[in-house]
């Protein structure tokens, strides 16, 4: 058993507790100091039973508000703890589903990158073959005029 020596309301107490627990005990006599503390500014002091008894009383109190809270906590969040599962699994679908579509959307989009890219190679080589049509036709072009003038010489 390990002694700890805490103060409530100005006053000060030798504790024993199991060992490894004093930091609960001093934090619980920090809660009950402040409630002392409370009283000694709203009435002033008192005999040091009645103070411990009253801050007992403000904290036992404090303590039945939040359990009342917490009881009626489920009905605030809409229906309880399963309210909460369900709206955790139904997130959780949701999720899913956005991942499937953006898995969807990055087929896709792989997809229209490699039709893009068949679209550029098949356009460069309609490019190729219309400057390879204009050279041909500059040479029928050539090929003409020079039959032309050879026929004004020859007749």
């Amino acid at each position: 058993m390990a002694e700890v020596k805490i103060e409530i309301g100005g006053r000060t107490f030798e504790v024993a507790c199991r060992a490894g627990e004093e930091h609960f005990l001093k934090s619980a006599a920090a809660m009950l100091d402040s409630e002392a503390a409370a009283l000694n500014d709203a009435l002033g002091r008192m005999p040091e039973a009645r103070m411990l008894l009253m801050a007992g009383l403000m904290l036992a109190d404090k303590t039945a508000s939040l359990e009342d809270q917490l009881r009626n906590a489920p009905q605030v969040g809409g229906g309880g703890s399963d309210a909460l599962v369900a709206r955790a699994k139904k997130a959780e679908s949701q999720l899913a589903q956005a991942q499937a579509a953006l898995a969807d959307a990055k087929v896709g989009l792989a997809e229209a990158e490699a039709a893009k890219a068949q679209t550029a190679s098949q356009l460069e080589t309609l490019q190729n073959s219309y400057k390879g049509a204009v050279v041909t036709m500059g040479n029928m072009v050539k090929k003409v005029e020079d039959a032309a003038v050879e026929m004004n010489k020859a007749g």
